[in-house]
């Protein structure tokens, strides 16, 4: 764990709290060293900018940012860093996270942000994980223990399905 570069959680609002937390719940169950802030792209852009421009020499390998609405949070930090950035696009607002989607995956060429489902906080630190495990070997067993574990779990549930059906 010691070599593990650290996951940025960035969100746009307090609000988004309840969905991001489930991303810092998978990292801290990968052992995967983490720090979430608030931080917005339209609020406190000078912060965002400089969070994203020092994030590499502050230890950190991907950053996630979560944002709703106009959701330019994502593409304001990936603007200031080549670190991998993924998107969290949130439901909400009028358009009920369409816009969210529309503002996170659309980038210019150049400027990528990976983006997840609305709402997509676990798979946003699954890819994460992912992201760091291409050069630790440690993170990448544990990824590999988690699918097997996932597998043998959906095998149960298919064995009691036929069982219920058949018997």
């Amino acid at each position: 764990m010691s070599d593990t570069k650290k996951v940025a959680v960035l969100m746009g609002s307090d609000s988004d709290w309840p969905v991001v937390k489930a991303a810092c719940a998978q990292l801290k169950e990968w052992e995967i060293p983490f720090e979430a802030h608030i931080l917005s792209a339209h609020r406190t852009p000078a912060a965002a900018a400089e969070f994203a421009k020092n994030a590499r020499a502050n230890g950190f390998g991907v950053i996630l940012c979560a944002a709703g609405m106009a959701a330019h949070l994502a593409g304001a930090i990936a603007a200031n860093t080549t670190l991998p950035v993924v998107g969290i696009p949130m439901k909400g607002g009028a358009m009920d996270g369409l816009d969210a989607l529309l503002a996170t995956v659309q980038m210019p060429s150049g400027i990528p942000v990976a983006t997840v489902a609305l709402n997509g906080a676990k798979n946003a630190a699954v890819l994460a994980a992912q992201i760091l495990a291409v050069a630790d070997e440690a993170l990448a067993a544990r990824l590999d223990a988690a699918r097997a574990a996932m597998a043998e779990q959906i095998a149960k549930k298919e064995a009691a399905l036929q069982a219920e059906l058949n018997g």
